[in-house]
């Protein structure tokens, strides 16, 4: 193997074995009692994910990656695939008809075991799908945890509810965004990327207006006492709105952006006279510059830090929409990436010279159903290496767990 590409192995093998810890961190918060039950109605229990996370990593590394033969067939088969059901086709299975977390811990250990042994011979890309794909689960399963009494949890450490949110900015201006190009979609250049995402194309934009900042809790607000329904995350009590944090309620902070479902974000977009982006708006607007040039990320061309925004797991719950003043576009929109995705208008389809992955032929092309919106730009639980300019991620209109909020357009 060539040195740069050995590098580029054992670089990928410490960034999985880094994701493995934080997987036990996130387990962690769980006590044992809970991990066989189902905080999300529309998503396995707990249970599965433990061996969901292995099963995947060992499929990919040695059995599509090197040819390889399972030991244990049945688990890999049981804990193989997620599901996405909607509300009128739900999972009816019982904590009893799951194995014993004795057979699921042994059946983890041997998967780690055998894709350890294969990493240094492993394709660079099932390495890197595996890692990416437990890295999305670490997100995904705060969705979960984020449903469950807080008597299930056991809180890693305390954070602030005050985000560093300047007073003085108080009002959602409009941003034009000249007529010109959006590049969306991934070049084929080598680097690993999802099936969805290739490939990349230019797409005409006419001139539009967007929001600075993403609509907050303060704005949403006005619409639920207009007679909008409460969102997910917000409680009442004695007649006092709470936002239900991950590991504790807080009085709703009125600066941190609202996390919708799609259909909420468009009701109150039309509710003020105005839309939803597309994605290619929200690009443009994220990574087009008024002199044409297109930037890796809003703020530019550096990598992502925690100087830079809400993203990476630096937090458990939002941030004030004022926070991170340099996570801005050329045109001067505020926290494009992370601290909440961003709800689109736009159907999940598949970009013209999509081809589904051979190992994974299920993981875009399943979803092209008319029933998920896109998504853009990272919460506050996404990993740096997810928050690429080409990475989609997509949900059901109705689903009102993910850590999303929005801004509006006017055309």
């Amino acid at each position: 193997m060539p040195v740069a590409a050995a590098k580029r192995q054992t670089q990928l093998a410490t960034e999985l074995y880094n994701a493995r810890e934080q997987t036990e961190d996130l387990f962690s918060v769980l006590t044992p009692p809970y991990l066989y039950e189902r905080p999300i109605a529309e998503r396995h229990r707990v249970v599965f994910y433990i061996g969901h996370l292995e099963a995947f990593d060992y499929v990919q590394v040695c059995r599509e990656g090197l040819g390889q033969k399972s030991k244990e067939p049945e688990l890999d088969e049981l804990f193989r695939a997620g599901i996405d059901p909607d509300s009128d086709h739900l999972p009816a299975d019982t904590a009893d008809d799951w194995p014993s977390l004795d057979i699921v811990r042994q059946y983890v250990a041997n998967a780690r075991q055998a894709v350890d042994e294969a990493l240094d011979s492993a394709p660079e890309s099932a390495v890197q799908m595996a890692l990416e794909h437990r890295l999305m689960h670490l997100e995904t399963l705060a969705y979960m945890w984020h449903n469950f009494d807080y008597r299930a949890k056991r809180s890693p450490h305390q954070e602030s509810a005050d985000a560093g949110g300047s007073a003085a900015e108080t009002t959602n201006e409009w941003r034009t965004v000249s007529e010109g190009r959006a590049l969306l979609g991934k070049a084929r250049d080598g680097s690993f990327g999802w099936d969805n995402e290739y490939d990349e194309h230019q797409v005409p934009v006419a001139e539009f207006k967007i929001q600075k900042f993403k609509v907050t809790n303060g704005d949403y607000l006005k619409f639920v006492q207009a007679g909008a329904a409460r969102p997910h995350f917000w409680a009442e009590h004695g007649r006092k709105l709470y936002l239900r944090g991950m590991f504790a309620e807080i009085p709703l902070p009125l600066d941190w952006p609202v996390y919708v479902t799609q259909q909420e974000a468009s009701s109150y977009a039309a509710w003020i006279g105005r839309a939803l982006p597309t994605e290619a708006q929200f690009h443009r607007a994220a990574f087009e510059t008024p002199g044409g040039e297109t930037r890796r990320y809003p703020w530019g061309d550096s990598q992502p830090s925690a100087a830079l925004g809400n993203f990476d797991f630096r937090r458990w719950d939002p941030e004030s929409v004022y926070a991170s003043p340099e996570n801005k576009s050329a045109w001067g929109v505020r926290q494009l990436t992370g601290n909440g995705w961003e709800w689109t208008q736009t159907l999940f389809r598949p970009f013209d010279g999509f081809a589904p992955s051979p190992s994974y032929p299920g993981y875009s092309a399943n979803f092209f159903d008319n029933d998920h919106y896109v998504i853009k730009g990272g919460s506050p639980r996404t990993a740096a290496r997810l928050l690429r300019r080409s990475f989609r991620n997509w949900f059901r209109a109705d689903y009102p767990y993910v850590y999303a909020t929005f801004r509006c357009v006017e055309n």
